[in-house]
């Protein structure tokens, strides 16, 4: 099967056009007050290799539904005037979900080289007890 658009050239193009920061620049936000760090892994990813500490969770597949006011699933976290920062594990999914939140009028970043980058920093990484 032949396509169109590769996935890697969805990314590239995304990446054009969205907000971009390095693990590095992303170490020294983690604990501000007006910085919200979004996960978009699976779910067995953060259980699995751990998550910046304060993240939260929000599914990919579920993301704009959850920032639109009009969506019954909508969560009021993202209605909040902060910095939204979205990683995924290497920055390919994160910077597809950024470019879609953008089209959609949401501001958001994400983090360019995703949670691979931000171990390779030397981020901290926090484990769920359970």
């Amino acid at each position: 099967m032949s396509l169109k658009t590769s996935s890697a050239q969805l990314v590239k193009q995304a990446k054009t056009r969205i907000k971009e920061i390095s693990a590095v620049s992303a170490l020294n936000l983690v604990g501000h007050k007006d910085v919200v760090f979004v996960d978009i892994r699976d779910i067995r990813e953060r259980q699995r290799e751990g998550y910046i500490p304060g993240s939260i969770h929000a599914p990919r597949g579920m993301i704009e539904f959850w920032i639109d006011p009009d969506s019954p699933y909508f969560k009021p976290v993202f209605s909040q005037e902060k910095r939204f920062i979205f990683h995924c594990a290497s920055g390919w999914r994160s910077a597809l979900t950024v470019a879609t939140l953008q089209d959609m009028g949401f501001d958001a970043e994400h983090i360019e080289d995703g949670f691979t980058g931000w171990v390779r920093a030397g981020g901290t990484v926090e484990t769920s007890s359970n």
